[in-house]
């Protein structure tokens, strides 16, 4: 009998634990009752009753299993870490928010019997803010433009990984990874499946403009030069029109001494043209060295305090 794993993070999730599992667990008893299957929660140090329930679920069905971390370590690098903790032949990966139709998961299981190592959800419509999906849709676009491997769009992790995969996730010992760019780059053969997302049902979603800023800029410093190369071509570009224009006024100036007065404007306007302009790209330029400086100093994706029913 084949094992089905299915990985869920959590942070703050008490009012979508309890409904999420009895959806899952409803749906291997009915439809996918052929196979085996383990629920695994990673809880993100969540500061409500999360956890309690989550140990009740474990109580009442051994094949729902947690792991607690000791602390939050981010939505990037938790959710990466419980997929490797899977034993099953595939492992799924889907939000605690409900956003992300549990019923999604008989498609995956039956493009994966067909051959196909990886499954992924591909959101063409959604049900959330209109203006956020427009800026998501935008950024999806750039990168993907920019990016040397290639990205897909409206791609949020949201899908199945062959047990072949979850190894190669293993092996690569990332402490930041991308994993829509890791599909992208090392996956093996892949099925896109069209689905509409739906509203958070409980509670606020943990997304703020910080994390999505963070997971965003993660994707452009791993896999795009674009941006640095596009700023060494605008600083030697300026470079040279500036020492075009300081050659042709040290002329004027040394022909007509008396009647080129030099004037505060033009070095006004240069100066904060041009320093506002280095600014943002050494502000760019930080951002790839805190990505290379993250995975230098190679610290582990998670320190766990609790396991249970493993």
């Amino acid at each position: 009998m084949k094992k089905i794993s299915i990985l869920i993070p959590s942070f703050n999730e008490e009012d979508n634990v309890v409904l999420i599992s009895s959806r899952l667990v409803n749906i291997f008893n009915t439809v996918l009752s052929k196979y085996d299957y383990e629920i695994v929660f990673i809880d993100n140090y969540s500061t409500d009753s999360t956890r309690q329930k989550i140990r009740l679920l474990c109580t009442e069905n051994s094949n729902i299993k947690a792991i607690f971390n000791a602390k939050n370590f981010g939505h990037i690098r938790s959710p990466y870490h419980g997929m490797c903790q899977t034993t099953g032949d595939c492992t799924i990966f889907m939000c605690c928010d409900l956003q992300d139709p549990p019923e999604m998961i008989t498609k995956f299981i039956e493009e994966w019997e067909n051959g196909n190592k990886i499954v992924v959800g591909i959101k063409n419509k959604s049900k959330e803010n209109k203006l956020m999906y427009f800026f998501r849709s935008i950024y999806y676009k750039a990168i993907k433009k920019m990016a040397e491997v290639e990205q897909i769009e409206h791609f949020t992790g949201f899908g199945l990984y062959d047990k072949q995969f979850i190894e190669v996730m293993n092996k690569l010992d990332d402490p930041m990874p991308y994993l829509r760019g890791i599909v992208s780059e090392l996956g093996f053969q892949r099925k896109e499946i069209k689905y509409e997302q739906q509203k958070r049902i409980h509670g606020k979603t943990k997304n703020n403009w910080y994390t999505l800023y963070d997971i965003g800029m993660l994707g452009i410093t791993s896999y795009s030069k674009v941006l640095m190369r596009f700023a060494t071509i605008i600083g030697f570009s300026f470079s040279a029109v500036s020492l075009v224009i300081a050659l042709i006024y040290f002329v004027l100036k040394i022909l007509f001494w008396d009647k080129f007065p030099m004037g505060l404007a033009p070095i006004l306007i240069g100066v904060f043209l041009i320093g506002s302009i280095q600014i943002f790209f050494i502000g760019l330029l930080g951002e790839y060295i805190l990505n290379i400086n993250t995975r230098v100093m190679k610290r582990p994706l998670v320190v766990e305090e609790e396991r249970i029913n493993f």
